[in-house]
């Protein structure tokens, strides 16, 4: 190996490393990205003695004065890694297991790059100190119950009509501005239903459906991506490429009537978009300044609507989607109004991904695992895996059953 190499300063490599892993152009965005870039900032803390106990100095010698370098990596040093996570009581033993994950696979991007000979991380007496897996189950993980469902799409429906009704049933000599409320509100509710009717029902994940700040591939479905007639909508897949999603005939209608009021101007609109006040007004006054008009012309416009959305809508100013961290403050807000029980140690809400994998409950249960895996666009091996309790369920009947037969004559 190269002198040069192995002289290189650890952190050297980091920018390189997330760019090939990062995605969009560049390799800037990603959730992969972002989190790796963190744990590999801990760790070069962490080797240059900035991070652990007390009495840690760091891997370079105490008598030299220099940055950790590639020569200082061996596999006792990824041991001591090991050992310093585990350590950290805070840390449950999955999230420590997590975070050694990405250096190791830093690690062997090393090796192929030419800053290390070998992959230490991966050898076993490196790995040695991490705890075990704790155990959790994926049933444990937040799954929507059947009445959980029903309690949210029937408020969120009930909410919707009302809404709607309201805008539908206001009188001719309604004042203007207070029928653009009216609508506003009537757009939010049927949003808010859609949203919900989506999330419980299609089982997208919710980062292949909303915007993610962090891959400007996840731009939030359009509604040139949905096709109602068919009963279909693309998404950009986990797996990193567009594929066709099924929308059930519960999420046909309230999508259909959202957009019926929504009336978007362009099939390029965003099926969901923010509601937010503050980064509405910014993309309203940045458009229409593109377009020449002069800063005292934009608030006189802007005043003479309730919202921006409404200016937006009518000037064809497409806003961006929301974005995931919204969609789960949405469901926290409808959670809450609709009073629903949810006793789940983690999330006090619905949360997205518990729509999905309570559709997943509902396919197993019915179909089997392999209908499940292609709904849920996932391998029947993880499928089995992550609802491995519902099988260990059914063979706990089966049993309970056998016993009954086998002991009836004792």
């Amino acid at each position: 190996m190269p002198d040069r190499a192995l002289s290189t300063p650890l952190d050297d490599s980091f920018e390189r490393y997330l760019q090939d892993k990062g995605k969009g152009r560049g390799g800037d965005g990603g959730n992969y990205r972002r989190n790796a870039a963190r744990e590999l900032e801990r760790f070069a803390e962490w080797t240059a003695g900035d991070r652990g106990a007390d009495d840690w100095t760091g891997i370079v010698p105490e008598d030299v004065d220099r940055e950790p370098t590639f020569d200082d990596l061996d596999e006792r040093v990824f041991r001591e890694y090991a050992r310093h996570l585990g350590g950290n009581r805070g840390l449950k033993q999955n999230t420590v297991q997590t975070y050694y994950r990405y250096i190791s696979a830093w690690c062997g991007w090393c090796v192929n790059e030419g800053y290390l000979e070998a992959h230490y991380a991966q050898r076993a007496s490196a790995m040695a100190p991490l705890p075990e897996d704790d155990g959790r189950k994926p049933g444990d993980q937040q799954a929507w119950t059947s009445e959980q469902r029903h309690a949210l799409t029937r408020h969120v429906d009930e909410r919707a009509r009302d809404a709607v009704d309201a805008y539908t049933t206001l009188p001719e000599d309604t004042d203007p501005v207070d029928k653009q409320r009216a609508r506003y509100a009537a757009l939010k509710a049927t949003r808010d239903r859609a949203l919900v009717f989506v999330l419980a029902y299609t089982a997208v994940r919710v980062g292949e459906l909303l915007r993610d700040p962090d891959d400007p591939r996840r731009r939030g479905v359009r509604w040139e991506d949905i096709d109602l007639e068919d009963g279909s909508m693309d998404v950009y897949r986990k797996k990193q490429q567009w594929d066709a999603g099924s929308l059930p005939d519960p999420v046909i209608s309230p999508l259909r009537s959202y957009r019926k009021l929504m009336a978007p101007s362009t099939e390029r609109w965003p099926v969901f978009p923010t509601f937010d006040q503050r980064t509405l007004a910014g993309v309203v006054k940045d458009a229409l300044a593109d377009r020449g008009e002069h800063p005292d012309t934009i608030e006189k416009r802007r005043d003479a609507y309730a919202r921006d959305l409404l200016l937006a809508l009518d000037e064809d100013i497409r806003p961006p989607s929301i974005t995931t961290d919204g969609a789960r403050s949405i469901l926290q807000r409808l959670t809450e109004a609709a009073e629903i029980d949810i006793g789940h140690p983690k999330h006090n809400y619905l949360a997205p991904h518990g729509g999905r994998r309570g559709m997943g409950e509902v396919l197993v249960r019915a179909f089997g695992y392999t209908v499940a895996a292609r709904y849920l666009d996932n391998s029947e091996e993880m499928i089995r895996e992550r609802y491995s309790h519902i099988e260990a369920g059914e063979l706990g009947d089966v049993a309970t059953e056998a016993i009954e037969e086998t002991d009836i004559g004792i």
